[in-house]
């Protein structure tokens, strides 16, 4: 643990491992689980001890052992253990299931070839009654799909049932995101999320899932982009609860929202531009990060029309930035924002030219590259800019300030690179030639780093050969030979660099000068010749060009050019000295000793320095002093500034200057488009009316100067591959399996011979038929089981095509705006090809407890069990849809759903409404949160004026009571956290906390506001009445046939029945509205007759069996208080009463 290496202990560990007493075996397994990894030489040894300890009878043992595999399982020990785990996934003990679905993650990435024979056993695992075990399968699956989500596409149904039914948050959240995932590999997978996602946002009150939420609603919209378009009330939903959080105080949240705000931003830029204020307030946050954060939103939100504002504001940001790392941060974020997508926004590249001239005057930014390689960009892609380019570059040649800020490794030095690039390549567009290669090799150049020299003594040649070849033009020798002379006495500097790169250039361009100066002396024209050397463009290279260079026939790459060194020579050896001065070089230099006055003349120097040096702190004389030396107010002279003239560096233009020419040239580019229309309209006809109300976008606004996209050069013969980007080494490329393909026998996994059967208890035994003793009905056992098989393959055949029908027929559950962990179970989807292979399993004798639960004569059900058998054969005969709707006569749905299309339904009912706001509402109630609901308030204003401080006030009960902030008092009413402008409607969210839940109660309550409007403000209020159902204190809970049973027979629960004459609904349809509106869950269904359970927020078990006649619906209920099911079956019988 203190991170010593113990491997010289590995035996030792494995002896401790083995021994009897579970608190050294558990010390044993920690060891071993800090210490072995796939290198261990021993781990081999372990493989049969770990065996044993699974298969021991103590879950203790077996789980420590299972913890400890985790960390050091290696690609053997998950071969060999593999069929060992995957028997304990069946385990009587939910501890020791949920470590063994677990371990098999890491046992997949190690044996890649165990997922497919283990991964039916993993699914149903999904559907296990420990919610633990139910969570860690789902953990599992969604980590392998978060790689290859393709293969898991047919899991959907069954994760669409765990989402509308868990109550566990987190696996929601793990749910959601593996939907997200999907959602792009089948795009109507998302007309089925998107509300029941909506709803989640809605209800919810946990931070973590609303996130979650919000970014699978953004991934399913993307996907339905074309096959949805009402789909902007959800994203305006998302935006709302985005702007909440990022308005919120606590600054963990406000990050939060502003990373998913980023996330619409791609799809939906036209919602989040709406918020640009909000998030150009987050730019003076004091935090960071959250100031990142907005930067990046701001990225996404520039267009043709703002981009200009925004970058003069953050330009100003920049100059009021403290702290380097922040300035540096908004520095990339103007240029990022400029050249994205080829320069897409920018209209006039003389502006965004003079933005990054005024980016150089920054001092201490590490960022310099960045304006480098934007200059170079700019120039090489936008040819008419290259004139204007040039002469700004020349500007910067001659500033003094980078050349002496060149200390700093990658600062603000680094534009003189660009610089002197584009005015050598690009000379023929200098107006002063001449003064530029004088400043180009002025001394202090030398002082610049190493590879920005190389960069000017290249170009100066180039400079030199423009400026020879326009000289001898103008047959102007005289000029021709001092400016060759120029170069021979300057370059010598270059070449004592102590930068070899320099060296070299400058060595080789000193001897080319001199030669050109020789034949100059004789008269002869060398300028045409100069200049060939510099004939033609330069394009930017690919990045991937080097690897793609074919290697040649004939060369091996990994051959020794040279002989390998022999190992006799002797390492200690010295190498002789290269240079005959390196003995002297290596010898101290001692500095000379300087005299009294070069002492006294370097200490003035220093004073004089630090005096004009305005970041260092003087000592301040005595203010009698100061006062005394200081001049007068009257004798100081009274200058006048003429502040038309800005104050600039000359010859830098300033970006402001062309945010005026920008719009005056959009201007007079607007008027001639009128005067085009008016000529076409007067050919054609009359105009239209609504040409009058022409708005500009940005494609009608076109840029001053086009873009020239320039193809990044390859070399020869090179082939175009997408393999460069994956690794070899992705463990995950491994598990890139098709789950649908049938199983061969070859991939069975290897069941070990020599293992000891009698110490293995798993359940896995049970299910083996003993032939000994039989001698007919294992026959008969053994045709079933391989009519079973057949059942199997024909459902893994149509397993594609019932998840189409499950896409394309089954109506969406949106029409439930369920809270998070609440999802009626009637809405979740049919899935055969997960439930069917399980139905069938089940023996007679269970389907008998089953039905028996419901109290009817168990012969009567054999008789009716054998005719169901005798209908199967003729359902297989019928279409899909029709063997759907069969299956649910043939055998009893447990947790099920109906597949006809459900009415349309909303829990929200109307609370009061006036000229002003219109008020519904809907009551939901949590397990989490005992004796308390929720109450969720819409209000939308149905006037012209603005809505703002309103409050909600209600008259509290003895028995109920609003929850109020802290120091509020019984009759102070609770602020709506939000405004209402016109025609806008919004949520709120009161709790309220319950004492007794067995009746139903109303409460009379008030909402106040301020109505504002162009005449004044008024005060208005509306009352209403809120009515708390005894139905809405239950909560949509599952719950499975077998716990179902024990609670009937428990004899805890009181009884008692209503029963509805004149139903001419259809059952399933029946069933939808009850499970809808009074928040039960189908436990079984049968024919005409179903099982329901709901539990209440107190703990209240309520069990119903509805049955329906031919023109008449019976409800038997069960509950453990009486008061409470009778109310609760009034409540149905008015429900009813209107079907």
């Amino acid at each position: 643990m203190l991170g010593y290496d113990i491997s010289w202990a590995a035996f030792n560990i494995i002896e401790v491992m083995s021994a009897s007493k579970f608190t050294f075996k558990r010390i044993g397994y920690l060891a071993a689980s800090q210490c072995f990894h796939e290198g261990t030489d021993v781990i081999m040894l372990t493989t049969n001890q770990i065996r044993k300890d699974l298969s021991s009878p103590s879950q203790y043992d077996t789980g420590v052992a299972l913890t400890g595999l985790s960390c050091f399982v290696t690609s053997d020990l998950a071969r060999d253990l593999a069929n060992d785990i995957m028997t304990l996934m069946s385990h009587t003990k939910p501890y020791i299931r949920k470590k063994a679905v677990l371990i098999m993650y890491k046992v997949f990435l190690k044996y890649p070839e165990s997922l497919r024979p283990a991964f039916p056993r993993l699914k149903e695992k999904l559907e296990d009654p420990d919610p633990g075990v139910q969570s860690a399968a789902v953990n599992v699956i969604c980590e392998l799909a978060r790689r290859n989500p393709k293969n898991y596409l047919s899991l959907a149904p069954l994760f669409f049932k765990l989402m509308t039914s868990s109550t566990n948050n987190w696996v929601l959240i793990k749910i959601i995101k593996l939907f997200g995932a999907l959602t792009p590999l089948e795009p109507r997978l998302g007309k089925k999320l998107i509300e029941p996602l909506t709803n989640l946002i809605h209800s919810t009150s946990a931070m973590s899932l609303l996130y979650e939420c919000v970014n699978t609603v953004i991934a399913v919209l993307i996907s339905l982009s074309s096959g949805m378009p009402n789909h902007s009330a959800s994203i305006q939903l998302c935006v709302q609860k985005l702007r909440i959080l990022i308005e919120d105080s606590d600054q963990n949240l406000k990050y939060l929202g502003l990373l998913a705000m980023s996330k619409i931003l791609r799809t939906h830029p036209k919602s989040v531009q709406a918020h640009k204020d909000l998030v150009l307030q987050c730019l003076d946050d004091k935090d960071e990060s959250i100031r990142l954060r907005a930067l990046d939103l701001l990225y996404g939100m520039v267009s043709k029309k703002n981009l200009m504002e925004i970058v003069k504001k953050l330009m100003t940001h920049v100059d009021k930035a403290e702290g380097t790392t922040y300035r540096d941060e908004l520095l990339t974020k103007i240029i990022d924002i400029c050249s994205q997508s080829n320069y897409q926004h920018i209209t006039n590249f003389e502006w965004y030219i003079s933005i990054l001239v005024e980016l150089t005057r920054l001092e201490g930014t590490r960022h310099g590259h960045l304006i480098a390689a934007q200059m170079l960009d700019v120039a090489i892609r936008v040819k008419a800019i290259r004139r204007f380019a040039v002469s700004q570059m020349s500007v910067l040649l001659d500033s003094a300030h980078l050349v002496a800020s060149s200390t700093q490794r990658n600062g603000i030095c680094e534009v003189l690179y660009a610089a002197a690039w584009i005015c050598g390549e690009f000379s023929e567009h200098l107006q002063e030639p001449h003064q530029t290669l004088e400043a180009m090799l002025r001394p202090k150049v030398t002082t610049l780093p190493g590879h920005i020299q190389a960069v000017y003594v290249q170009n100066v040649v180039k400079l030199y050969a423009s400026i020879l070849q326009q000289k001898e033009q103008d047959s102007d020798a005289e000029a021709a030979q001092e400016l060759t002379q120029l170069m021979v006495e300057r370059l010598p500097q270059f070449v004592q660099s102590a930068d070899l790169e320099v060296q070299e250039r400058a060595s080789c361009i000193l001897q080319l000068v001199k030669h050109i100066q020789k034949l100059q002396a004789k008269d002869v024209p060398v300028a045409e010749e100069v200049s060939a050397l510099f004939a033609g463009e330069l394009n930017p290279v690919a990045p991937k060009a080097q690897k793609k260079v074919p290697v040649p026939e004939g060369l091996d790459l990994d051959a020794w050019i040279n002989e390998p060194p022999s190992d006799s020579e002797s390492e200690d050896e010295m190498p002789k000295a290269i240079f005959h001065d390196e003995e002297q070089r290596h010898a101290k230099q001692q500095p000379p000793k300087a005299d009294e006055e070069e002492l006294a003349r370097r200490r003035e120097a220093r004073k004089q320095e630090q005096a004009n040096n305005p970041f260092y702190i003087k000592s301040s004389p005595s203010p009698q002093k100061r006062y005394q030396d200081a001049p007068g107010v009257e004798h100081i002279p009274v200058v006048q500034i003429d502040l038309s003239v800005p104050l600039k560096v000359p010859g830098l233009p300033t970006s402001e200057q062309y945010v005026k020419l920008e719009e005056e040239r959009r201007h007079r580019q607007r008027l001639e488009k009128d005067r085009r229309k008016k000529k076409r309209k007067e050919k054609k006809g009359k105009p239209r009316r609504h040409s009058s109300l022409h708005t500009e976008s940005d494609e009608d606004i076109a840029p001053a100067q086009q873009v020239d996209i320039v193809t990044e050069e390859m070399p020869e013969n090179a082939l175009p591959s997408d393999e460069d980007d994956k690794d070899p080494n992705d463990p995950y490329r491994a598990l890139d399996i098709d789950l649908d393909k049938p199983l061969a026998d070859s991939e069975k996994l290897p069941i070990q011979k020599h293992r000891n059967a009698e110490t293995s208890k798993s359940p896995e035994k049970e299910d083996v038929p003993v032939i000994e003793k039989k001698s007919k009905k294992p026959r008969k056992k053994e045709k079933k089981h391989k009519e079973r098989n057949r059942e199997r393959r024909k459902e893994k055949e149509r397993k594609s095509e019932d998840l189409d029908f499950w896409l394309s027929t089954t109506p969406p559950p949106a029409t439930t705006p369920a809270p998070s962990t609440e999802e009626p179970r009637v809405n979740t989807v049919i899935e055969e090809e997960c439930e069917e292979p399980q139905r069938q399993e089940q023996d007679d004798d269970e389907g008998e407890e089953e039905r028996d639960s419901e109290k009817k004569p168990s012969k009567h059900k054999k008789k009716k069990h054998k005719k169901e058998k005798e209908e199967k054969p003729k359902d297989k005969k019928k279409s899909k849809k029709k063997l759907t709707a069969n299956d649910g006569v043939a055998e009893p749905l447990e947790n099920g759903a109906l597949d006809e299309p459900l009415p349309p339904m909303s829990s929200y009912s109307l609370l009061a409404e006036n000229s002003y706001v219109k008020m519904t509402y809907d009551v939901q109630g949590s397990l989490q949160k005992d004796s308390q609901v929720t109450v969720f308030i819409v209000l939308e204003n149905q006037s012209s004026s603005f809505l703002k401080s309103m409050e909600l006030n209600v008259l509290d009960s003895l028995n109920t009571k609003l929850a109020r902030p802290e120091g509020s008092s019984v009759h102070d009413g609770v602020p709506v956290p939000f405004h209402l402008p016109p025609g806008i409607s919004n949520e709120a969210q009161f709790v309220f906390t319950i004492q007794s839940i067995i009746m139903a109660q109303k409460l009379k309550g008030t909402l106040s506001f301020i109505a504002k409007n162009d005449e004044g403000s008024t005060h208005e209020k509306l009352d209403f009445k809120l009515h708390f159902s005894c139905t809405s204190y239950l909560i949509t809970t599952p719950c499975y046939s077998d716990a179902f049973a024990k609670l009937l027979e428990s004899g805890d629960l009181s009884m008692s029945s209503i029963k509805v004459d004149g139903i001419n609904m259809s059952f399933q349809n029946l069933l939808t509205k009850i499970c809808f509106h009074h928040h039960f869950s189908v436990v079984e269904r049968v024919d005409s007759c179903a099982s329901l359970y709901s539990r209440s927020i107190q703990g209240h078990h309520v069990c119903l069996l509805v049955k329906k006649g031919e023109k008449s619906v019976s409800v038997d209920g069960k509950c453990s208080d009486a008061t409470l099911l009778s109310n609760l079956l009034e409540e149905m019988k008015a429900t009813l009463a209107k079907c």
